[in-house]
């Protein structure tokens, strides 16, 4: 299941699993798919979760304000420490 899967809750598709074990019973199918699901459900609500705890994305922080107008004249540059 990749993410994209888990994100969109589109179930798991038993058909897409392969088990190495002979005699696999349908209920033992249902339970395996099931962990899974549950399993890539909380990672993708994990990965949710640590995107919204990142804070201000590359797009955002550059909507920050510019500098003020610089304004030439008398004694603008007094306090002028650089």
């Amino acid at each position: 299941m990749t993410g994209q899967e888990a994100q969109s809750g589109a179930p798991l598709d038993p058909s897409q699993l392969r088990f190495l074990t002979r005699s696999v019973t349908a209920e033992e199918i249902a339970a395996v798919t099931a962990v899974l699901t549950a399993a890539a459900a909380e990672q993708a609500a994990a990965g949710r979760e640590a995107r919204a705890e990142q804070g201000p994305d590359a797009w955002a922080r550059t909507q920050r304000n510019l500098r003020g107008e610089l304004r030439p004249g008398a004694g603008a540059w007094r306090s002028f420490s650089g």
